[in-house]
C-alpha cells in the first residue's frame, strides 16, 4: 500500500487507452441516450419484467452472509453487526454493477458494430481502432501539458519535469476517447438499431436470460449477452465486499476478546491496551520514512520534504496494525472462534488457448490459464511453480501462457512480443526463463542478446522482432484478459476459475479440487 495521492494524480497514472472493440465501446458509450441521427427505433418488450428495486446488482445471490457470521467463545456476531458499519461502502461497490448493467447494452451495440465494420474491411478490431482513431489523434504538445499542469497545480503533488509524460498520456487518452465516440456515432448513424428494453435488471431465473434486449439490424443482444459481459465485474464487487465484512468481522472478533479478557483481569478495556499493546507500538524514524521514499519515489512523486509527513503518518499507521494484530494473536490463543462467512466461488470464465505457449497435452483434463508480464517480478517467482505444476501431473494438467503487459513495465509488452518470436522456433520456454531472470535488462537489443543465448536463429528473429511481427497477438491477449477482468499480473485460472492464492499448494488444492469435480460429473 501506498501513501494515497490526489484524485487527480491517480486518473492520471490509470489513464490510458485500449486498442480494441471493447474499449471503443466503452469510450464511446453514452448511457442510455441514444445517438443523435442513428436508425433507432424503441419498442415495449413482450414480456415486462417484474417489479424489483432500483438499486438491485444482482451480485448477491450466493454470497449473502447466513444469520450470524461468527460466534465468539459463544457470544454471537450477527450479520447485521458487520454489515451496518460498512454500508456505505458496500452500496457504492454493488451501485458500480447498477449502473454498469445500464451502460452494458450500449457497450455491446457499439462493440458488434466495431466487429461488423472490421469483418466487412478485412481487418482485425485492433487494426481499425489504430486506423479510424488512434492513427488521427494529434500528440499533444509540451505547450498543451504545461498549460494542463498549470491550471491544475495545486493538486498535482509534484514539478512539472515529473510528471509530464504522464500529463501527455492522459491528454492523448482524452483525445482518444473523443474519437471513438465521434467513430461510434458514425457505424450508429448507418445502423438499424431497435433498443427493446431501456433498464436491463439482473435475471431472476435462467430462462431470462435469453430476454432480447435490442437488435442490430436483425442481430439480438440478450440479457444474457449482458450478464456475462459484467460476469467479471460483478465477481470482483463480489470479492472486495466479501473483504470488507471480513475485515469488519475480524475487528468485530478482536472487540469481543479484549473485552472477555478486560473482565478475566477485572480493568477497562482501555487499561488493557494501554498495559499491552502501546509499548508494542513501535515508532518510525526518519531513515525509514527516507528508505519507503527512495523504494516508492516514482509513484510518490514531488521530492521527500513533500510528501514526508504523510509517509510517516501511513507507516505509524502501519506499525499500530502490525501490533494489533499480534496482541489480537495472543488474545485468540484457546479462543473457540466459529467463522460462518464463505468467501465468493469464482464464475467460470471462457478464456480461448488456441496458439498459445502451452505444456501438457492438449486434451487434459485440467487446464491453468497464467496471463503474465515479462516484468513483473511476482510472475517471475511464479512462473516456475507452475511449470512444476504442470510436471507433477503430467497428462492431467495443461500448462497455457497468455501475455498481459502492464503499461507501467515499458518494456513488458515487447519482450511478449520477443517470446513469441523465439517460440516460433520452438524456444519459447528456454527463452522466458531467460526474460524472467533478466528482468530489469529487457530493452531492444538485451532482447536480441537472449536470442543468441539460447540458440535461436538471429536474422529471423531480429527481423520479426523489429516488424512487430507479433504485436497483434500480444494485443489480443491483452483484450482476452480484460474480457475476464484481468487487471493485475499474474492471474491465474484453473478450467476457468480465477484462484487468488498462487503458493503450490494452493494452486495443487485447486487442481485436485477441479480432478475431483470432473469424477463426480
Amino acid at each position: 500500500m501506498k501513501p494515497r495521492m490526489s484524485v487527480l494524480f491517480i486518473a492520471i497514472i490509470i489513464s490510458g487507452f485500449v486498442a480494441g472493440a471493447h474499449s471503443v465501446s466503452a469510450a464511446a458509450n453514452g448511457g442510455q441516450e441514444q445517438t443523435k441521427g442513428a436508425k433507432q427505433t424503441a419498442a415495449q418488450p413482450a414480456a415486462k419484467p417484474a417489479a424489483r428495486k432500483e438499486e438491485d446488482c444482482g451480485c448477491e445471490t450466493r454470497n449473502a452472509p447466513a444469520d450470524f457470521a461468527a460466534t465468539v467463545n459463544g457470544v454471537k456476531i450477527t450479520s447485521k453487526e458487520i454489515d451496518d458499519p460498512i454500508k456505505d461502502e458496500k452500496d457504492s461497490l454493488q451501485k458500480q454493477v447498477v449502473e454498469a448493467r445500464r451502460r452494458e447494452l450500449n457497450l455491446q451495440i457499439n462493440s458488434r458494430l466495431l466487429e461488423t465494420e472490421a469483418k466487412r474491411k478485412g481487418v482485425t478490431g485492433s487494426k481499425l481502432v489504430e486506423q479510424e482513431i488512434v492513427s488521427r489523434v494529434k500528440e499533444p504538445t509540451e505547450a498543451e501539458a504545461q498549460a494542463f499542469y498549470d491550471e491544475n497545480r495545486v493538486r498535482i503533488p509534484g514539478e512539472f519535469k515529473d510528471f509530464k509524460q504522464r500529463i501527455f498520456d492522459y491528454l492523448k487518452a482524452r483525445r482518444q476517447e473523443e474519437a471513438a465516440k465521434q467513430y461510434a456515432d458514425k457505424l450508429r448513424a448507418a445502423a438499424d438499431i431497435k433498443v427493446l428494453v431501456e433498464k436491463a435488471a439482473p435475471p431472476e431465473k435462467e430462462s431470462d436470460r435469453a430476454t432480447v434486449l435490442a437488435t442490430i439490424n436483425g442481430e439480438k443482444i440478450t440479457s444474457g449477452d449482458v450478464e456475462d459481459a459484467l460476469k467479471p465485474l460483478i465477481y470482483d464487487v463480489q470479492l472486495r465486499v466479501y473483504g470488507l465484512r471480513k475485515s469488519e468481522l475480524e475487528l468485530r472478533i478482536n472487540d469481543i476478546l479484549l473485552e472477555q479478557e478486560a473482565q478475566k483481569r477485572k480493568i477497562t478495556t482501555g487499561a488493557l491496551v494501554e498495559a499491552d499493546l502501546t509499548p508494542k507500538v513501535k515508532k518510525v524514524s526518519e531513515q525509514e520514512a527516507k528508505k519507503f521514499y527512495e523504494e516508492n519515489k516514482d509513484e510518490i512523486g514531488g521530492d521527500f520534504a513533500q510528501s514526508r509527513d504523510q509517509i510517516i503518518d501511513y507507516l505509524q499507521k502501519k506499525e499500530q496494525r502490525r501490533a494489533e494484530q499480534v496482541f489480537a494473536q495472543q488474545l485468540r490463543q484457546g479462543a473457540k472462534i466459529e467463522m460462518n462467512l464463505t468467501e465468493p466461488e469464482s464464475p467460470v470464465f471462457q478464456i480461448a488457448t488456441d496458439d498459445q505457449p502451452s505444456k501438457g497435452r492438449a486434451d487434459a483434463p485440467v487446464t491453468i490459464v497464467v496471463f503474465t508480464d515479462f516484468e513483473c517480478s511476482t510472475c517471475r517467482q511464479s512462473h516456475p511453480v507452475l511449470e512444476k505444476l504442470a510436471e507433477d501431473y503430467t497428462g492431467r494438467v495443461r500448462l497455457v501462457i497468455k501475455d498481459y503487459p502492464l503499461d507501467k513495465h515499458k518494456n513488458a509488452f515487447k519482450a511478449a512480443e520477443a517470446a513469441e518470436a523465439a517460440r516460433e522456433q520452438g524456444k519459447y520456454w528456454e527463452y522466458a526463463s531467460v526474460l524472467f531472470e533478466n528482468q530489469k535488462e529487457l530493452a531492444g537489443e538485451k532482447l536480441k542478446e537472449y536470442a543468441s543465448k539460447v540458440g535461436l536463429d538471429r536474422k529471423k528473429f531480429d527481423a520479426e522482432l523489429d516488424g512487430s511481427k507479433y504485436a497483434a497477438k500480444v494485443q489480443r491477449d491483452l483484450q482476452d484478459g480484460m474480457r475476464v477482468g484481468v487487471n493485475a499480473t499474474p492471474t491465474v485460472f484453473i478450467n476457468g476459475r480465477r484462484v487468488s492464492d498462487r503458493s503450490y499448494a494452493a494452486l495443487k488444492a485447486a487442481i485436485e479440487e477441479a480432478l475431483k469435480t470432473l469424477a463426480k460429473n
